[in-house]
């Protein structure tokens, strides 16, 4: 083993040190008199360059440098749902209560409380054979989530020892006969952030992560596992519409990334997420939530261990079994600080002076998501959903961390600022937006949801696209140019967009629109279309079309809660019969 090192250099972020032998690339070691966290990321002969996870001020050459000889790990167990953690684990509750408003630098708290004491309940059995990602039992972590304990990697055997009992995460529950000897099982895992968790395969992705935000789930949706990405200008409303799908998404688990965002958004979330109610069971949301907090003000370096963090928790709860959702807000943030720390350590810059892996670092992070059959013999499944967001500067889609990351993302939901002022929420522009997951979510929404899913959603989009046609022609001509059929058709498109696709996220009837709510809102819109169209043919002025009482209700559908779907029926026989009213028909 190597020895203590030196620091014979600091620039900002990145301590270059000396003396390390024995410590490899991405080892963590700690540094300078403070005992700062840092990561090894690139030797030269005998110099060690590492960037630092926290504030260098008053740091200097000469100060020593200790290894650990290992790669930068989480700490995995019950106890992580409700958390709040920095980029490097750090419980921020804990510390609050220790240190007050302010992280003292090169301080260290393990991440999981080692004094509370958890039920323990076995699954298994004296004498079974049990192979690594097996469950042998769970501890109820919080009312919504059953922590399931798993065998860990490279473990295979027979139990020799098991019992329920009451104890910390550090206790023996169970021990294991292998080829090798002897091995000890607690509740407590650690695994290096940078390796992604192990599964048994990864298999396509066929049921929808149900959001409850309509252009999403309608138009642009994404699947349980499925990757998806919120490139949008500042202001467009990227951040909240995270918290929308952190609340709503239909996911078991939520962990939220807030990676270089400004301390005020975390804050809103921490504040809202004890309140909010998750919308099943009625408990508060952050009995399902973990999160990671680094914001703008904090270290750069630590926004990449932050990402990366984030990613390894949410696998570890999907290799229970669960369906995870991961919101990473925004990793525009990580490749600045990449850009940052590429610069100190005078690499070849790329495009904009990003690093020339920028695009491999991003593809290593959206990889992981997916639909898998987990390790163990049970054959269980899991799934993990990423959501990035992206903050292109002015607006400008073409910069490389977006281009970079449209190249590993199937689902792209491009905000728009002109629709952001116009009060336009979710400000998605369904014009450039798209999803890979179309085909799979139109299947099962057909067979779920109604037979007619997919033909009135390619239907209501042709609407919003012949709208788009028809406005260049109303900018030259004046409407009163068109025909009365395209006069309609841009009543109808005003209908989808104002009346379907926005949505109020501060009224607690509209934030969230099941499927079948959502079929009902657009068939009742194109279902006026259809009849206004005939009865055009009949020479029935558009003026009296468009002037039916009707139109009021459908504009306030939004309002009809999920108990009460039923009202769709009544408002379709309202609007029906005063429509047919204009032609005298019965």
């Amino acid at each position: 083993m190597g020895n203590n090192g030196t620091i014979i250099r600091v620039s900002g972020p990145l301590v270059v040190a000396r003396g390390l032998g024995g410590t490899r690339i991405y080892d963590m070691v700690r540094v300078g008199n403070y005992k700062l966290f840092g990561e090894v990321v690139e030797i030269r002969g005998e110099e060690y360059s590492i960037q630092v996870y926290e504030e260098t001020e008053g740091v200097g050459p000469g100060e020593p440098v200790y290894p650990t000889f290992g790669a930068f790990s989480v700490e995995l167990g019950p106890g992580l749902i409700g958390g709040i953690y920095d980029g490097v684990q750090r419980p921020l509750d804990a510390l609050n209560r220790l240190y007050g408003d302010y992280i003292v630098r090169g301080i260290e708290q393990p991440p999981l409380d080692r004094t509370k004491r958890w039920h323990f309940y076995p699954l298994k059995r004296v004498g079974d054979e049990i192979i690594a990602g097996d469950i042998i039992g769970y501890v109820q972590e919080t009312k919504l989530v059953q922590h399931k304990i798993m065998v860990p990697r490279d473990i295979k055997g027979k139990l020799s020892t098991i019992e329920e009992k009451e104890g910390t995460i550090e206790d023996i529950i169970a021990k294991v006969e292998t080829a090798t000897g002897t091995k000890e099982l607690s509740m407590l895992q650690k695994w290096p952030v940078r390796q992604p968790r192990e599964v048994k395969k990864k298999q396509h992705t066929t049921v929808p992560l149900v959001t409850g935000q309509r252009v999403i789930d309608m138009f642009f949706p994404v699947t349980k596992g499925g990757v998806a990405c919120i490139p949008g200008p500042f202001g467009s409303g990227k951040t909240v519409i995270q918290h929308q799908l952190a609340r709503w998404a239909d996911a078991d688990i939520i962990v939220y990334v807030g990676c270089g965002e400004r301390g005020n958004e975390m804050t809103e979330v921490l504040i809202d997420f004890p309140i909010l109610k998750d919308p099943k069971t009625g408990e508060p949301l952050m009995e399902r939530t973990v999160l990671i907090a680094n914001t703008s003000n904090m270290p750069v370096a630590a926004r990449e261990a932050s990402i990366f963090t984030g990613i390894t928790i949410a696998e570890y709860y999907r290799d229970m079994g669960y369906s995870v959702a991961l919101m990473a807000d925004s990793t525009s943030r990580w490749g600045e600080a990449m850009r940052e720390m590429s610069g100190r350590l005078e690499e070849m810059p790329g495009e904009e002076g990003f690093p020339t892996y920028l695009g491999s670092r991003l593809a290593s992070f959206y990889e992981r998501a997916g639909n898998v059959v987990c390790l163990g013999s049970d054959g269980r499944q899991g799934s993990l959903s990423v959501v990035g967001a992206v903050s292109p500067p002015g607006g400008d889609l073409s910069e490389p961390v977006t281009q970079s990351t449209l190249r590993v993302v199937k689902a792209f939901w491009g905000l728009d600022d002109r629709l952001a002022s116009q009060r336009q929420f979710p400000a998605i522009n369904w014009l450039t937006s798209y999803s890979l997951y179309q085909d799979v979510v139109d299947e099962f929404s057909t067979i779920h949801v109604h037979k007619d899913w997919k033909a009135y959603r390619m239907k209501a989009m042709e609407l919003l696209q012949r709208e788009a046609e028809l406005e260049e022609l109303v900018r030259l001509v004046g409407v009163e140019s068109l025909s009365s059929r395209d006069r309609l058709l841009m009543e109808v498109a005003r209908m989808i967009r104002e009346d379907f696709l926005y949505q109020n996220a501060y009224d607690l009837r509209d934030t969230y629109s099941p499927l079948k709510k959502q079929f009902l809102m657009l068939a009742i819109i194109l279902k006026f279309y259809d009849t206004a169209n005939e009865l055009l043919k009949s020479q029935v002025e558009l003026s009296a079309i468009i002037s039916v009482s009707a139109l009021s209700d459908i504009a306030q559908m939004r309002f009809i809660s999920e108990e009460n779907l039923g009202e769709f029926d009544q408002l379709e026989v309202k609007m029906i019969k005063e429509l047919k009213g204009l032609s005298g028909s019965k």
